[in-house]
């Protein structure tokens, strides 16, 4: 494949490597382009061509795509037609993936243009799901390329399969003791229900009997009587040893014990047994609960016939901390904004709005907005006001919200009412920006987000030479009393009257003071 720029007059058959708009069409990247495109080119002006040449020995992106598929598709697993050099496979039926790493990571090592990823091994996918994508970089690729793909893969086993999830009949035995409410055995009974639906099984049997071995016994073989394919007995106590009641049982019934304990958390006393051929699992305690725990890695191969050994169980480990969005004990991270106040005439400039000033090329309001983009806050509102086109202009291509406010005239409260109001309801705390401040880095503003302490919100104040400056972070508590707020003034009244309630923060040097008001000002910074 040739790379580069063509002459147009030389670039029939060239792929474009990047979209052109022309007066009468607009070409997307990718095209090959014909003689009648050369022609639009030719009356639009143009006279080279940035693309790609394929030579004799190379196979288009799309194509080359499609071949790498063919070869990873198997009976329960089928690609999908080739799009801008991608091609996916896509489960058949609901099941559960089987990925061999090492030969996808030789694949991957043939030719940086080739890529393939997949889903994590053992990741549970519905009909229809992706399961593996191949993209092909360039655009296009040696066939040479591919034939090692296939060679290779000849000699391997193959990488990735489908193991479709089969309907069991299961059975679920639910101990009981002084001290188990009817509450407990009802919830476990419901999220083992919506466990089982939810892959394609059907709990066929639920049986409660006293947490003692005998009465355990009885009811073990009552499930297998009944013809249940998987056994799941959750006990009134946790399992603690190989001896303890449940494993007892199911070692009185003729069963064996195949692992006890699992290296994933939640899960790990969960122990699996089997009484001649069927599995038998004894739930650990977090299995009463909707959230993923090591059970439902278990639960999700014995459904899909996988055989799991326990060896398999102990391999379990790596990715086996099991991450809840807050785990117990732990504190959610606060969600703090940035307002950024960027509505003022600013009038002491003559002429110019001073936000849209630039230092060092970039425009005051810009430095701002970056700084605040490249920190840890979860949002960045902009209020406009003055020349509210023009800001919005110049800010087009950050990650920014904006809300507009009309009476911005009446000084810098109507702005910050205007802010607050619109700024998300499920923030902690939002950290109130002048848009003509451009020293304030990131890493300042993250020193502040740090201080906030949502057990005990308090103000959060730069200070630096024992002087306060700016921004300033207000938690939500305020927010009400700050909307009350009027005239061409801040929120300074609001710090005296909660002067108990400020967190100091040491922003060394002049940058929390730094606003840039008058053209001296400016220049004085252009200097620095």
């Amino acid at each position: 494949m040739i790379f580069g720029d063509f002459p147009r007059d030389e670039a029939e058959g060239v792929l474009l490597a990047h979209t052109l708009r022309l007066p009468a069409a607009t070409f997307k990247k990718g095209r090959s382009l014909s003689a009648a495109d050369l022609e639009l080119l030719a009356a639009a002006g143009v006279t080279m061509v940035s693309g790609a040449r394929l030579e004799p020995d190379d196979l288009a992106e799309n194509q080359a795509a499609s071949a790498i598929a063919a070869l990873l598709a198997s009976a329960h697993l089928a690609p999908r037609a080739a799009h801008a050099g991608r091609c996916n496979l896509h489960a058949q039926h609901s099941g559960i993936v089987i990925v061999d790493g090492g030969v996808i990571d030789r694949l991957n090592h043939v030719d940086e243009a080739i890529t393939i990823g997949t889903l994590s091994p053992y990741a549970p996918v519905r009909k229809g799901q992706v399961v593996a994508t191949v993209k092909i970089i360039p655009y296009a690729v040696r066939q040479s390329r591919i034939a090692a793909c296939r060679d290779l893969l000849a000699v391997a086993s193959p990488p990735l399969r489908l193991a479709p999830l089969v309907p069991h009949r299961v059975a679920l035995i639910m101990s009981e003791s002084s001290a188990t409410t009817p509450g407990i055995l009802d919830k476990t009974l419901a999220v083992t229900r919506q466990r089982l639906e939810d892959l394609g099984s059907h709990l066929a049997l639920e049986l409660r009997c006293p947490h003692q071995s005998g009465a355990i016994s009885a009811a073990l073989a009552q499930a297998l009587a009944a013809g249940c394919e998987l056994i799941l007995v959750s006990g009134a106590a946790v399992t603690k040893d190989r001896g303890d009641v449940v494993p007892a049982a199911i070692v009185a019934l003729g069963g064996e014990i195949s692992h006890f304990g699992m290296p994933v958390e939640p899960g790990n006393m969960l122990l699996l047994a089997r009484i001649g051929m069927l599995p038998v699992i004894n739930l650990p305690g977090c299995a009463r609960s909707r959230r993923t725990n090591g059970f439902d890695w278990l639960l999700q191969r014995l459904l899909a016939k996988i055989p799991v050994s326990g060896s398999d169980v102990m391999s379990m480990g790596v990715g086996g901390l099991i991450r809840s969005p807050v785990d117990e004990g732990e504190e959610k991270a606060p969600r703090i904004g940035a307002l950024i106040l960027a509505a003022g005439r600013s009038t002491r400039m003559g002429s110019v709005n001073k936000l849209l000033c630039p230092t060092a090329g970039v425009p005051l309001l810009v430095r701002a907005v970056d700084a605040a983009c490249a920190s840890r806050c979860a949002q960045v509102m902009v209020v406009t006001g003055f020349e509210a086109e023009l800001v919005e202009a110049a800010l087009a291509e950050r990650p920014v919200s904006f809300t507009h406010n009309p009476a911005f005239g009446q000084g810098m409260s109507s702005s910050l009412r205007c802010g607050l109001k619109a700024m998300p309801q499920d923030l902690d705390a939002v950290l109130v920006m002048l848009g003509d401040m451009p020293e304030i880095t990131a890493g300042q503003i993250d020193r502040m987000l740090a201080a906030y302490a949502p057990d005990q919100p308090s103000i959060v104040v730069p200070e630096s030479g024992g002087r306060r400056g700016n921004p300033v972070l207000w938690p939500r508590r305020y927010f009400a009393e700050m909307c009350a707020l009027t005239g061409d003034v801040g929120a300074r009244s609001l710090l005296e009257r909660h002067a108990d309630q400020v967190t100091s923060v040491s922003i060394p040097g002049d940058a929390i003071f730094a606003d840039v008001d008058t053209p001296d000002a400016l220049a004085a910074l252009e200097r620095r």
